[in-house]
């Protein structure tokens, strides 16, 4: 037998159609003489559009709440016609508009003629009367139950509610309730609430709660006709949310003291056990429900919760623009990536050896007697191993000439002076065709790493910002120490954790940052703060990295120089890194100091677009080399990552650098020649792990060769106990000064780096 499936939509259906049945029957306990106030409730579903029948039977269902057959007939037919008018507008596909209130109208008049009641004695007109103001009072509230129902299904959990829709689901609560209140006694409309309450204080863990207590107690108030159940529950809201930073378990415990405090005041514990026990159920099952709730349902409300209160389409926006730039981002650096692609040299077969041989051949030998003869005894493969010697070495003399060539040919004279004079173009195309090649290459790299810089920033644009949990921990944590901020957006992981909010713009940035971080559990430094109005700033926190950086410098130009060929840079590449650099001009004064702030300024830039440090060097040392004019510059580069201290070093010509941690002193060398003497250039790189207080030094050879040796340098240096860089500089700069008799022999400078622990 096939086992019937059921609809994916029918549980919910389910669970609608029998909220809406219970509520109309509740709903109709609600006046003393079971007046069918539910009217109000079908008016307002078959508005919404809901199943016409199920409505209005469960409608005249309800009707027996007045145990009477002629209330039922009344209803019968208050519900007939408005399920017939709701079933010919769905026939012809249309929905009613002001009509409505016209046919609310005339369905009251069923409930003015047929409905049994006796009146009531606080009004002396007839009965016929009352029933008319009170399906009045009817007609007005179907009105306002269309809204408020309409409210609840189509427009709850997904965008705000305005005040009129609050106000109306609350008017729809007030009679709900009163009709709870009626039909089970004050006990159980209690028990009800609590567990509402509760798991509203449990859900939100927000003051939202407390006017939702004071709802929540308006029937009580009115059936007992006293303000008191209102605060009350308010007192209840507060004990919750007081505690519930402690746990689920904590609010409820807190509320529940507060609970028999109540019963023990009204005199609830002067009655039978029976009454006392009730009583004390009547909080203790709501709030075991709400403790033993499993903490996945509360994060998936809380989760939509949160998607409800906060502006979400600015998000969207933002969003929608950062995929779209990072879209493009990544077309433009497949595009570069292409050009590097059409640069780069393909493998290609060098055939210049036969075309200089075809030269040869056609000049020379073409009208020589003993052609035949020179083909004869196999000249040819001769001829080829002198061209090719001549290729090698530029060009060939009588030495090179093979004895056969030299024997059978009658011109060997012209021979070489032909083959010195191909060779010779041969050279000069070569190099140009190289030129133009390597020039290539440059663009080549330069496009790859263009390609490489765009990748990446593509990547981090298209990374969406969601909705974090962090945001509503950094609110409650604001707001306990008395802060309020309008707006609060959190996003990223790890060091690129960013905070934005919109505070005062009077508020102290530290303190402010010492809140948010104990929220997230992170430091935080603030990176930048933005002027919104006249009292009102966007503060943007980062998250701070675990080291900090001083830095020194000690300088001195050559004896008789006014300017000196070293510079150095000190670069924040981003919020968790920075770039040291020395670089030493060869030679002294204003060329030397050209060519280094050359090269400084082609790293910082390349630096600062974050291109691979492989690129970089390549790229500056080629630009360097075709544009220095036989000047060359030693270089010293540190890249410092403050979150774990690695310094990625490298060293290009420069002399000896030094790690001094603690007592133990580390040398730090390279072998590679000055940057731009070559067109490739082959740098010492390495990586060390500096530690707290451990200093970082970088010399120019003025400096490591005023004392002598390394061996003298580093026993100079390991006898030093700094305690600031600047000071460390200024000290191994004087030392050197005095090995040279004051006087400065050549240009002499000194970058010292020091790592802290970050406040």
């Amino acid at each position: 037998m096939k086992k019937l499936r059921l609809p994916e939509a029918f549980p919910k259906k389910a669970a609608l159609y029998t909220a809406l049945a219970a509520s109309t029957a509740l709903m109709n306990f609600s006046l003393p003489q079971r007046e069918p106030l539910s009217f109000a409730l079908l008016f307002a579903a078959l508005s919404c559009g809901l199943d016409p029948f199920l409505c209005g039977g469960a409608y005249i269902i309800a009707s027996a709440s007045a145990l009477s057959l002629q209330a039922t007939l009344c209803c019968a037919l208050q519900a007939a016609a408005l399920v017939l008018i709701s079933c010919i507008y769905r026939r012809y596909n249309r929905s009613a508009g002001w009509e409505r209130a016209a046919y609310a109208a005339a369905a009251q008049i069923p409930f003015i003629f047929l409905f049994p009641h006796a009146g009531y004695a606080l009004f002396s007109f007839s009965v016929v009367w009352q029933k008319t103001v009170i399906a009045a009072f009817f007609f007005l509230l179907s009105l306002l139950f269309d809204g408020g129902l309409e409210a609840l299904l189509r427009r709850a959990f997904r965008c705000r509610l305005n005040a009129q829709a609050l106000a109306e689901i609350s008017l729809m609560w007030l009679f709900l309730g009163m009709g709870i209140f009626n039909a089970f006694g004050a006990t159980a409309f209690t028990s009800v609430c609590i567990l509402f309450l509760l798991a509203a204080v449990c859900l939100t863990k927000s003051a939202a709660s407390v006017p939702f207590a004071v709802v929540l107690s308006l029937p009580i108030c009115v059936m007992k006709a006293s303000a008191a159940p209102c605060a009350i529950f308010a007192v209840y809201a507060c004990l919750g949310l007081l505690f519930i930073p402690y746990g689920k378990a904590a609010a409820t415990l807190a509320a529940g003291a507060c609970y028999v405090a109540v019963q023990y005041l009204s005199g609830v514990f002067d009655k039978g056990a029976a009454e006392i026990v009730f009583s004390l159920l009547a909080f203790a099952l709501p709030a075991l429900a709400c403790v033993c709730t499993p903490e996945s349902i509360y994060k998936r409300a809380e989760h939509g919760l949160l998607f409800y209160r906060e502006r979400t389409l600015p998000r969207v926006a933002i969003n929608r623009n950062r995929r779209a730039v990072g879209e493009q981002l990544y077309e433009i650096s497949a595009l570069f990536r292409e050009i590097e692609n059409a640069f780069t040299d393909r493998e290609t077969t060098d055939h210049a050896g036969e075309r200089i041989r075809e030269q040869l051949t056609e000049k020379l030998c073409a009208g020589c007697p003993s052609r035949r003869r020179c083909e004869k005894e196999n000249v040819g493969e001769s001829l080829d191993k002198l061209i090719a010697v001549g290729c090698a070495k530029g060009r060939v003399n009588l030495i090179d000439l093979p004895a056969d060539v030299s024997a059978l040919c009658g011109n060997s004279a012209g021979l070489l002076f032909a083959l010195n004079k191909q060779l010779a173009e041969y050279s000069r195309c070569a190099h140009e065709l190289e030129s133009a090649r390597e020039g290539r290459r440059l663009l080549a790299e330069q496009a790859r790493g263009v390609s490489e810089i765009l990748r990446g920033i593509a990547l981090e644009q298209s990374e969406e910002y969601s909705f974090s949990e962090g945001e509503k921990a950094v609110s409650a944590a604001l707001s306990a120490s008395g802060i309020l901020s309008s707006e609060i957006f959190v996003y990223g992981e790890g060091g690129n954790l960013t905070v934005s909010m919109t505070l005062k713009s009077g508020l102290n940035g530290k303190r402010v940052c010492e809140i948010a971080g104990n929220a997230l559990g992170v430091p935080l430094a603030l990176a930048e703060k933005i002027p919104l109005t006249a009292d009102r700033a966007c503060y943007v926190l980062k998250r701070k990295a675990n080291f900090d950086a001083a830095f020194g410098v000690a300088s001195v130009p050559k004896e008789g120089e006014q300017a000196s060929g070293d510079t150095h840079s000190i670069l924040k590449i981003d919020e968790r890194r920075f770039l040291v650099a020395l670089s030493d001009g060869m030679g002294s004064g204003e060329e030397a100091r050209e060519v280094s702030d050359r090269a400084l300024n082609l790293l910082e830039s390349c630096y600062k677009a974050k291109m691979p440090s492989k690129t970089v060097l390549s790229t500056v040392n080629k630009l360097i080399a075709y544009s220095s004019d036989e000047r060359f510059a030693c270089l010293d580069t540190a890249a410092v990552n403050l979150d774990t201290g690695t310094a990625d070093i490298v060293k290009i010509g420069s002399p000896v650098g030094f790690l001094l941690s603690g007592e133990e002193l580390r040398v730090l060398e390279g072998e590679s020649l000055p940057i731009g003497m070559l067109e490739a250039v082959h740098p010492a790189t390495m990586r060390v792990n500096m530690k707290e207080n451990d200093f970082l030094i970088f010399m120019s050879d003025g400096v490591t060769t005023a004392f002598g040796s390394p061996t003298e340098l580093c026993a100079y240096l390991s006898a030093l106990r700094p305690l600031n860089p600047q000071s460390l500089a200024e000290e191994i700069l004087s030392a050197a000064l005095k090995r040279y008799g004051g006087k400065a022999d050549d240009d002499m400078t000194v970058l010292a780096v020091r790592l802290m622990k970050a406040a």
